[in-house]
């Protein structure tokens, strides 16, 4: 089983502890591009998985339903920075800080559809300050755009804009960053096996949302954020993957599918019930 070492994701794992949820899981902790790759090549079993890997491989994977992460307007945690507007930077250097397909996708898709801006992109470790020394922006993503965000950007005199905020205000449709998914050839083996996993990780989310201040307390104590802020963070964002998350899905398959690899109208398969 994957796991990804960002914030946003420890709800969904802080409850598994609790509900001996982690007993038989074993737990392979990386960044999401990494653990996407080995979902795919058939590492793990199950994990989360970039959406942008996700709709290139829906015929090998399955999701779990009503898990992901993503948001419903503000995420906090996918952000471009700029050092003045967003009409500013057609032609202009901007710096990728992640590797994350998903988000890079949806930050040249925001600025090219929404604003028609067609920048030159380049990819570098995500540091704002250095960042910020060869670039007109910066598309950062995880705990690192939570610090520029919320640290760095109003240090500097920067303007900072919610990728998922702008994706709600253009689309009116939740966002979806990554979901978790089940290789096909895994469940047809262990179809209980993936059921249970999945019932762990809701029973995982549900106690972390209803005790959220628990978690935000405890990951203050090694994070550079109070623990008011990590709950409201916790809130802000969507853990849900329903019918609104997949019409999402849907509208950012259809708008980015032949550029990027998938066909415009790929279906999710979800975990069929029992």
């Amino acid at each position: 089983m994957g796991h990804i070492q960002f914030l946003n994701c420890l709800p969904l794992y802080w409850g598994l502890a609790r509900t001996g949820g982690l007993l038989d899981l074993e737990l392979t902790k990386d960044t999401p591009e990494r653990l996407s790759e080995q979902l795919v090549n058939g590492d793990l079993d199950i994990g989360p998985v970039t959406l942008v890997e996700f709709l290139r491989h829906s015929e090998q994977l399955v999701a779990l339903p009503d898990i992901a992460v993503g948001c419903d307007g503000p995420v906090m945690s996918c952000v471009i920075v700029s050092q003045g507007d967003l009409g500013a930077l057609d032609g202009q250097r901007v710096a990728l800080g992640s590797t994350s397909r998903t988000s890079v996708r949806l930050a040249q898709l925001l600025l090219a559809e929404r604003h028609g801006i067609r920048p030159h992109y380049y990819t570098c470790p995500p540091d704002l300050g250095l960042m910020m020394r060869e670039a007109q922006a910066a598309v950062l993503i995880g705990d690192a755009a939570l610090r520029a965000a919320l640290h760095d950007a109003p240090r500097l005199g920067l303007r900072v804009h919610d990728l998922g905020q702008m994706w709600k205000e253009w689309t009116g449709l939740p966002f979806v960053f990554a979901v978790w998914a089940a290789r096909r050839d895994y469940l047809a083996r262990e179809p209980e096996t993936v059921r249970e996993v999945h019932r762990s990780f809701l029973a995982s989310r549900d106690l972390s949302l209803e005790e959220v201040h628990k978690v935000a307390e405890q990951a203050a104590r090694w994070e550079a954020f109070d623990a008011d802020l990590l709950a409201r963070y916790f809130t802000t964002l969507d853990f849900r993957l329903g019918p609104a998350q997949l019409a999402g899905v849907a509208e950012f398959a259809r708008r980015t599918g032949p550029g990027t690899g998938y066909p415009a109208d790929v279906r999710v398969h979800l975990l069929p019930p029992a």
